[in-house]
């Protein structure tokens, strides 16, 4: 629903939390959009048995089935064009939703779009620094020790190296890049609500910041979440909360007595918040790299896929996703090359594009993690040439 009321859905929610505003550059205008809000248990969505430990294979099944319920509700979209979109870990659930609907006859899939799609933890870690010390966030020493302790013959491991001299390094690198207080989801943005710390308490609540999605093979960033998960905390105190970001306007909106019973939502359904501590704590991460699901769906020759990147992003920055569909190895069709969209009448360079068979990849120049939130009109052109299969 975050990405429904801040990026491209109709409306816009104002800062007062009250004000709606229509949304100039709206995904809706050329597409009928379904939101599923997903797992169980986030944002509206519920459990009946209230249990929400779950992992990606079962998510992925649960996302199909309510595909399959919607269409069987609504059996007039069910011969349209079918198109299957996420962002962030939507890098894990879009394509194996695909991997269901695929099997399907019933629905008409033409394609997927992954945004700012975690893709494969072994190269989002090891290009984020790359993308760190490129982007002046690391010194010369520190980018020297880090080539010296971690990268032997050419290649570096930035992800689960063991050397000792390695973890200590770059438990530098990630205290620079995740917690002095830069924007991870956009790095040339201000920090809403200033520099924060890995947590802190809001009146009775414990509030996190750390999603579990970087450096997980790190150990001293995994016995931090092993603690975090244990910490005797009642699971209704405990507030997950993205970096950075400023969810205070869709939280008051959307937890208003008025917009949820014109919502028609569940009185069992939980107070929405932006994220869930129950869930992510629950939840099994099976997927380390989507390389073969993505292969399969490629290997059926019949959908479009597109990649793309804001790409001052460094939750899932541009060149780990650039890398993951390199390595794909799919024939190259168009080389990679600026494309263009039009502002007041003027050609603008939207970022790059690099075609492959079936596939693309694509950034959006001054985007971050939420691509048409910082760039609505690039990311509506974009949307646009992807739905109508038109060149980028």
């Amino acid at each position: 629903m975050e990405g429904f009321l801040k990026e491209h859905g109709p409306f816009l929610i104002q800062p007062d939390g009250v004000t709606l505003k229509y949304n100039e550059y709206a995904w809706n205008k050329i597409a009928n959009i379904l939101y599923v809000e997903s797992p169980a248990g986030v944002g509206f969505s519920y459990s009946d048995d209230k249990k929400y430990a779950t992992n990606d294979t079962e998510v992925a099944h649960n996302n199909y089935l309510a595909l399959k319920d919607f269409l069987r509700l609504f059996p007039e979209y069910s011969k349209n064009d079918l198109f299957l979109t996420g962002e962030s870990y939507g890098g894990v659930y879009i394509p194996t939703l695909a991997e269901w609907v695929m099997q399907d006859p019933s629905l008409n899939l033409k394609g997927i779009a992954v945004g700012n799609g975690l893709s494969s933890y072994e190269i989002n870690d090891n290009s984020l620094v790359y993308f760190a010390y490129y982007h002046g966030l690391l010194g010369t020493e520190l980018w020297k020790d880090l080539q010296a302790y971690c990268c032997s013959e050419g290649k570096c491991n930035f992800h689960d190296n063991s050397n000792l001299n390695c973890t200590l390094k770059m438990g530098e690198m990630i205290q620079i890049v995740e917690e002095s207080g830069l924007n991870i989801y956009n790095l040339y943005a201000p920090c809403d609500g200033g520099v924060p710390g890995s947590m802190r308490y809001e009146g009775d609540y414990l509030i996190t910041h750390d999603l579990g999605n970087s450096f997980i093979r790190m150990p001293l960033r995994f016995s931090w979440r092993q603690n975090l998960f244990r910490m005797p905390v009642a699971r209704k105190k405990v507030r997950m909360d993205p970096p950075c970001t400023n969810s205070t306007a869709p939280s008051m909106y959307l937890n208003s007595p008025e917009v949820r019973k014109a919502l028609h939502i569940s009185p069992e359904a939980p107070e929405w918040q932006v994220c869930s501590f129950e869930v992510n704590r629950g939840y099994k991460r099976l997927y380390m790299q989507m390389n073969e699901v993505y292969l399969k769906l490629l290997g059926a020759t019949k959908y479009r896929i597109l990649v793309y990147n804001g790409d001052v992003d460094m939750a899932c920055n541009f060149l780990g996703d650039e890398w993951f569909v390199d390595s794909l190895c799919q024939k190259v069709q168009v080389a990679r090359r600026p494309w263009l969209y039009t502002e007041n009448g003027e050609n603008q360079i939207g970022g790059f594009v690099k075609e492959f068979t079936n596939i693309a990849f694509l950034t959006v120049k001054g985007a971050g993690h939420m691509v048409p939130t910082d760039r609505p009109l690039a990311a509506f052109t974009m949307f646009c040439r992807f739905i109508k299969n038109q060149p980028y």
